[in-house]
């Protein structure tokens, strides 16, 4: 979960700083050596996604009965709370021509803007360049051969197409007496299963899954909690959906996973098994309490997000039609 940092104005641009962070992240020879197993070609970009089809986003319109839209990405701004030392700053400037920032015989005046991002912050959609295990990501690739300098040349946000299909909802707040989840609870298997017998709903190949926690609400309430201590998908919950042949994970909160992790001594090890092992995207900060209020279970889901050369993550709007 490094940190990256983006200038947005005309190009896009890489710190010092994070050259050097990158290069000392490249695996050494003793690292070599490990393996992963993707359920995947060898190589394939597309991991996962390769279980979406034109018939999966036709079966997924056909979900569409009232015509209501959702939007599911929170507001993304310099309070938004985010991992390590991610931060967000924009500044407005007047489009000046000839020195004048009214022309024209109608006095026309506009604006363009400066973002200083990370690009990790707020309502997001993971790439394999943005972990590894042992060195190597999705694929077996090695570090070096994925991430360099000035970006990701290999598994970057910008080759990830569209991802439209069918969403399955699954509130994972009724089996606790709360709305909001207590604190590091990791959902599994058996309580996947709850939920979607519960909902009367079904996960197959093609699906998008968003996880509804009620933490989204501790964002702007509770930042630091919000952080520290989320519940989440655990390793085998995260095993069993990959399984199913699900083509991206989602949560109401900054990681998906749980935390601290089941087994302590663990980091991230749900990042490690979805993106690295199974070739799952994962979605986080996803906004899912309107759905959860309409007992929306299953819709037509689409996300596109943006295709910033080199990104290894990117702020995304997933939407839900039903």
């Amino acid at each position: 979960m490094g940190s990256r940092v983006f200038i947005l104005t005309f190009k896009l641009g890489l710190p010092f700083a994070c050259w050097l962070t990158l290069a000392l992240a490249a695996p050494s020879e003793t690292v070599a050596e490990a393996k992963v197993t993707p359920l995947y070609a060898h190589n394939d970009d597309l991991g996962a996604i390769n279980n979406l089809s034109r018939q999966g986003v036709l079966t997924a319109a056909g979900l569409i009965k009232t015509g209501k839209v959702y939007s599911l990405a929170y507001v993304t701004g310099p309070d938004t709370p985010a991992y390590g030392d991610r931060s967000y700053q924009i500044v407005t400037t007047p489009i000046y021509r000839d020195g004048q920032v009214h022309y024209g015989s109608n006095e026309l005046g506009g604006f363009d803007e400066m973002l200083i991002s990370n690009l990790g912050i707020g309502t997001q959609i993971d790439g394999f360049a943005h972990v590894n295990i042992a060195g190597r990501h999705f694929g077996d690739a090695l570090t070096e051969q994925v991430v360099q300098a000035r970006g990701a040349v290999k598994y970057g946000i910008a080759t990830v197409p569209p991802i439209v299909g069918r969403g399955v909802m699954l509130d994972m707040t009724t089996l606790y007496p709360s709305s909001i989840i207590p604190d590091s609870t990791p959902f599994n298997r058996e309580e996947i299963e709850r939920v979607a017998q519960r909902q009367n709903v079904s996960i197959g190949r093609g699906d998008i899954v968003l996880l509804h926690t009620g933490w989204g609400t501790l964002m702007a309430t509770e930042p630091d909690r919000f952080l520290a201590t989320p519940p989440g998908l655990g390793l085998a919950g995260a095993e069993y959906l990959s399984d199913l042949g699900v083509v991206a994970i989602g949560a109401d909160q900054w990681v998906v996973e749980a935390l601290p992790a089941e087994n302590p001594e663990q980091f991230l090890p749900v990042h490690g098994k979805l993106l690295v092992e199974r070739g799952v995207h994962i979605l986080e900060n996803v906004r899912s309490d309107e759905l959860a209020a309409d007992k929306a279970y299953e819709f037509f889901f689409m996300l596109a997000a943006p295709r910033f050369q080199g990104a290894v993550q990117t702020v995304a709007h997933p939407v839900a039609i039903r």
